[in-house]
């Protein structure tokens, strides 16, 4: 049974029944690997690095608490908070939310408002986020609150770090949040934190928070003060550490698809004229003269891409080729924009990690002394929605130009020669790789469907006071689903572009390929040797996809 999902499993877990261990492929053995160090992390809400949340994402135990300073800060806010609302009505502290924000709260109210908030809330549904993306949702939290603009005491802050330095993370539903504010699942892991009845997973164990916090050292319960809910359910930090995840995702798979088109280059004897630095330079796009310079290092040796390489095939009948093909020549273009859209969303996610997006914010008063309240909008997710929107089209694109590739080499005169159908053993007799390639060619129209921008589709939601809404949440979850085709179009480029080297291997004995080149195909065919005669092929392919998925086939070059 096939079932979508966005949490970066790759289509080898997507075609498992649910609930279903996806087996991994046999593979030679190897040493065991060290346990990671521990990440330590203090927060100020100012220095939070992403190569930190790449860590967090990649399962690195974590120890994060707040700074001295951060934590005097945010004392002191909230003592200027409280006094402030003795003379201002403040959203979601004396006032009620949403269509019902003119309603007054009495003090007395407070702490079951809080509690209140949280369960209204915590109203998501579908597949929970991945763990890790959990973890640093709560430290971008945490890191956030570190500001002392949201006027919440430092315990909430600890608490919410407690949990992560525990090994307790909440289950947040993905579905829910329209990308204005993350109201739904951060509203579940502030339920979690308080002790309520919201799930949480611990030690590989699932169950209600009240009944595993105990089990994990923490408090059973938790108390939320005045004001307190608001700031957790508030502002776009699951958005944030979700796009954050792509962005890891994405930039692995960029990679991964330099080297299967460095790979293709090497099958279909390219020219090298369209790596030439000179050309790439004269387009002064600084991403695109990097992708050339790694194409370039990746080939480096190879006497494959030579005219001798290219005139071994049909010696009698050979002429010089003039030029390759567009999608071989504007490769390291194509490949440019999605490492420019990347570059763009680190920028924009390393300001929202350590910025206050939360409604309100308490600020000291320009004259005098004391704070008070500003509400605004600033936790509406529009940017990261549309760089997600941005990302994913590229992202489609890449795909598309895999697939284009995997499809010439199926063609003999597409390809310069490899046996039709990269058919081994008797052509027509055998079909060879031409299913594999449709595998491809059927991912490619839903990854066009998926990359329509989500953020063009606002409606307004709440009695209209939420009249605009970015839909980010969407937009993410296309590109992680997006990012799962990606992988299974990329192994099939990589299955066909070794299948093809090999195929034509005897008659360029004397010629190397280029040093990585070499080592990608001697890697993938560590897992999978190369095709003769026909066999069943939904393993092998789901084993390339293993590959892609775990990050074997990522060229050795300096980035």
């Amino acid at each position: 049974m096939i079932r979508r999902i966005s949490t970066g499993l790759g289509l080898v877990a997507a075609l498992c029944v649910p609930g279903q261990a996806v087996a991994e492929p046999a593979a030679p053995p190897a040493p065991p690997a060290a346990a990671a160090p521990t990440l330590s992390l203090e927060l100020n809400g100012d220095s939070f690095a992403l190569r930190d949340a790449f860590a967090i994402l990649e399962g690195r135990p974590v120890a994060a608490r707040l700074s001295a300073d951060a934590r005097a800060d945010m004392t002191k806010t909230r003592e200027g908070a409280l006094a402030a609302l003795e003379t201002q009505r403040v959203y979601g502290w004396n006032q009620a939310l949403g269509p019902l924000k003119d309603r007054p709260i009495s003090a007395e109210e407070a702490v079951q408002f809080q509690r209140n908030i949280l369960r209204s809330h915590a109203a998501g549904v579908g597949e929970p986020l991945p763990d890790d993306v959990v973890r640093l949702a709560l430290i971008l939290k945490a890191n956030q609150m570190a500001r002392a603009k949201y006027g919440v005491r430092p315990e909430v802050a600890e608490r919410l770090l407690s949990m992560v330095n525990a090994g307790v993370v909440p289950r947040m539903p993905q579905i829910g949040s329209l990308g204005t504010g993350d109201l739904q699942p951060q509203a579940a892991a502030g339920l979690a934190a308080i002790g309520g009845e919201a799930p949480v997973r611990y030690r590989g164990q699932e169950g209600p928070a009240s009944e595993l916090l105990p089990r994990a050292g923490l408090a059973r319960e938790f108390t939320l003060e005045a004001g307190e809910a608001l700031p957790i359910v508030s502002g776009s930090t699951v958005l944030a550490a979700t796009l954050i995840h792509a962005v890891h995702r994405a930039s692995v798979l960029a990679d991964q698809a330099e080297g299967a088109f460095a790979l293709f280059m090497e099958a279909t004897r390219a020219e090298r004229g369209s790596l030439d630095a000179r050309t790439h330079e004269e387009r002064r796009i600084p991403e695109e003269n990097a992708v050339a310079t790694r194409l370039r290092e990746m080939v480096a040796g190879s006497r494959w891409m030579t005219e001798e390489g290219r005139r071994r095939l049909d010696p009698a009948n050979y002429e010089p080729r003039v030029q390759d093909a567009v999608s071989v020549r504007a490769a390291p273009h194509i490949f440019a924009g999605l490492r420019q859209t990347l570059n763009n969303t680190r920028q924009a996610l390393a300001r929202e990690a350590n910025a206050s997006t939360s409604n309100p914010l308490v600020f000291r008063r320009d004259r005098g002394t004391g704070y008070e309240f500003v509400m605004g909008g600033n936790w509406d997710g529009s940017i990261m929605g549309h760089l997600a929107d941005t990302l994913n089209a590229e992202i489609a694109d890449v795909g598309v130009l895999s697939q284009e590739l995997s499809g010439r080499l199926l063609s003999s005169r597409w390809s310069y020669g490899l046996p039709a159908n990269l058919a081994g053993g008797q052509p027509g007799l055998n079909s060879g790789m031409v299913q594999v390639q449709t595998v491809a060619a059927a991912l490619v129209p839903e990854m066009q469907v998926r990359a329509h921008p989500a953020g063009t589709l606002s409606r307004p939601v709440k009695d209209g006071q939420e009249d605009h809404n970015t839909m980010a949440m969407a937009s993410v979850r296309d590109l992680h689903e997006n990012l799962d085709r990606l992988e299974t179009v990329l192994a099939v480029q990589y299955l066909m572009a070794a299948q093809g080297i090999d195929l034509i291997a005897g008659r360029m004995t004397g010629l190397p390929l280029g040093v990585v080149t070499e080592e990608l195909r001697t890697e993938l065919r560590r897992y999978i040797p190369p095709l003769g005669d026909d066999r069943y092929m939904t393993p092998e392919l789901e084993r390339a996809i293993w590959l892609v998925h775990n990050r074997h086939l990522v060229p050795s070059v300096e980035r």
